[in-house]
């Protein structure tokens, strides 16, 4: 299953969240990972016994309940708390020692623990982060707002995903995929797409990622990161060439095209008023296609950005081919003879 070390997102988060080691380092290693049957939502969230998140959120809340058990003033069984199903309020006082029912209550599958809103840390969960090896960490940050942006973060480090052949880019802030087999111009195709003012994500190897339900994201492998390879001319640096705005980080995937070569006898097989919209499936998710034929005189950029606007006008409901088949037919039966019923 897909997995992250604390170390990892301690490393990615560390300015962003405030975040500040407090006890557990020899834990850096430990892993964070979610099932395939399990939401990625559900590995961070506020200290919970029943149904134990990964990364354990302490907020205003949790720390005064764990600042009355070191005070022995919980009035709970805390075995009975981890072992039983019964109401927190029907269970009766215990009679174990704080740090002993401390234990008890922490004894449940985690991988880090964070103490938000700059609270101060329990020295019982110190000690117990320590000895157990749990990543111990601080945040100044309010809990809701940190773990909504954990929980962004895993989504997107977790995500399943693959890698495929082609250039992805940016196109009137549609992400598109470009396919098709070697030497048919994809980089070429992508050099003049970012000339008139469009922006390369990934060329040759595009890594997607499925963040959601329906929803495939595209990024660029660091090793790739700003370079285009384009026959004759080696490779690009693109970012250098074109300026900061020719290059995108990372983009949602929407439309594919797929470009197959043509002669003249392909072109007179194709179904030039076909209303079947194509899909292909990417990560179990359905993305919108489109089959480009090249052939020698086709302007293969002014066809890419007119299929990007078709593919905008019909997510708003329009299409073209539909409309032009009813003006058809609305014509046709305007014309149509009238016959008059003769006496008899």
């Amino acid at each position: 299953m897909p997995s992250i070390s604390v170390r990892r997102l301690y490393q990615d988060n560390q300015h962003k969240l405030q975040l500040a080691w407090a006890a557990g380092t020899a834990g850096a290693d430990n892993r964070i990972g979610v099932e395939a049957d399990k939401p990625v939502l559900a590995l961070v969230g506020h200290l919970n016994f029943i149904h134990p998140n990964q990364v354990q959120v302490i907020g205003v809340a949790e720390a005064e309940y764990l600042r009355r058990m070191e005070s022995d003033d919980v009035p709970y069984d805390l075995d009975a708390v981890v072992d039983s199903t019964k109401p927190l309020r029907d269970i009766q006082a215990g009679s174990s020692t704080p740090l002993g029912r401390f234990g008890k209550l922490f004894d449940i599958p985690m991988s880090m623990v964070i103490v938000a809103n700059g609270l101060p840390v329990s020295p019982m969960l110190r000690d117990y982060c320590h000895t157990n090896n749990i990543p111990l960490l601080t945040s100044k940050l309010e809990s809701p707002h940190l773990m909504d942006v954990l929980r962004i973060y895993l989504q997107r480090q977790l995500a399943v995903s693959t890698v495929k052949h082609g250039v992805f880019l940016d196109v009137f802030e549609i992400g598109v995929m470009i396919t098709g087999q070697s030497g048919l111009g994809k980089s070429e195709l992508a050099l003049e797409l970012i000339s008139r003012g469009h922006s390369l994500i990934a060329d040759d190897a595009v890594e997607f990622y499925r963040t959601g339900p329906e929803t495939i994201d595209g990024r660029c492998p660091p090793m790739l990161r700003d370079f285009l390879e384009v026959r004759g001319l080696g490779i690009l640096n693109i970012r250098h060439i074109f300026g900061e705005t020719s290059i995108r980080p990372r983009k949602m995937l929407q439309l594919i095209i797929n470009l197959v070569p043509a002669d003249d006898e392909y072109m007179k097989r194709l179904d030039r008023l076909s209303i079947r919209s194509e899909t292909e499936s990417v990560l179990d998710v359905s993305i919108r296609s489109v089959t480009l034929p090249v052939a020698v005189g086709r302007n293969l950029a002014v066809l890419v950005e007119a299929a990007v606007r078709n593919y905008i006008l019909q997510l708003r409901g329009k299409d073209s081919t539909k409309e032009f088949l009813e003006r058809h037919q609305t014509i046709l039966k305007e014309n149509e003879p009238k016959h008059e019923n003769s006496a008899d």
